[in-house]
């Protein structure tokens, strides 16, 4: 077999193996929509897409005074941008200092970092109920915030410290050479390099209230609380008489901020990386 024919054959089992990846992850997406736009309130319908589509579900959502979903979504998003700011800054000070600095205890605490998490998060789910009530912190969203952020710091602070050690050192000596501090080296040339893993960062706490149910559904027992996946869970129990219907389409919004905040911090990915790769 010539290197050309085996060239193709690997090109051709590349495109299939992406083409059977995009329909794994389209069709069923697909067929959510679909069904957000059926007007009934089965979960099975005779095409992907019905005929006589209807918009009411969406509408429902918005307009309806038995619909909380508004109030399901203020507190998702203030739970996303409070996770996703405490968490970038808190773990790039975290990182920074396993990066760039040799103190007592810094060898286990990476290690500490690393064996927490070999653990699933439901084990913790118990001692954090008790420690939230205990702070009076429970059926709050400042305590699921507390939550998100705190649990995202280990495997976040390893992210961005493996980020931080490619940086060179040469920086931080010219820097300090020119009179700046342990915070004006942070500030003015690690976080400016470092823009594209702590967008991914972001992004990542951005995303995670959004689709986890555990946490806030043991966390938070006010329905005025409730975040969106744990809201729309009442669609398909039994306050809502298993409408599937509605909670398609309050499932296919969610991947509406998601999405913005993904093309905003592409921009600064990009910037982030000519930054580091141009003088001056």
């Amino acid at each position: 077999m010539s290197r050309k024919t085996k060239s193709r054959i690997e090109v051709t089992l590349i495109y299939l193996f992406l083409t059977f990846m995009a329909v794994v992850i389209f069709y069923p997406l697909l067929w959510t929509i679909g069904l957000s736009l059926n007007p009934g309130t089965s979960l099975y319908s005779s095409s992907m897409i019905p005929e006589n589509w209807s918009l009411e579900h969406y509408k429902w959502l918005f307009t309806s005074p038995d619909s909380d979903y508004l109030l399901w979504y203020k507190n998702s998003l203030i739970v996303a941008f409070a996770n996703s700011f405490f968490s970038v800054i808190l773990t790039a000070l975290i990182a920074y200092a396993f990066s760039r600095y040799n103190f007592i205890g810094r060898k286990w605490g990476l290690y500490s970092f690393l064996l927490l998490q070999m653990f699933p998060s439901l084990m913790s789910m118990v001692a954090l109920y008790i420690l939230l009530n205990s702070l009076n912190l429970l059926n709050t969203l400042t305590g699921l915030i507390l939550v998100y952020v705190g649990g995202q710091i280990p495997f976040n602070a390893w992210l961005v410290k493996g980020y931080f050690d490619t940086i060179p050192r040469e920086l931080d000596e010219a820097a300090r050479i020119d009179g700046a501090g342990h915070l004006g080296v942070f500030f003015k040339i690690m976080l400016p390099l470092a823009t594209p893993i702590l967008s991914v960062v972001a992004l990542f706490n951005f995303m995670a209230p959004f689709t986890d149910f555990l946490l806030p559904s043991i966390i938070i027992r006010n329905p005025e609380k409730y975040t969106l996946a744990v809201g729309l869970f009442n669609f398909i129990n039994d306050q809502f008489a298993n409408n599937f219907t509605r909670f398609a389409a309050g499932s296919i919004l969610i991947a509406v901020p998601i999405a913005i905040v993904f093309l905003y911090l592409q921009r600064y990915l990009i910037t982030g990386l000519t930054a580091g790769g141009t003088k001056g």
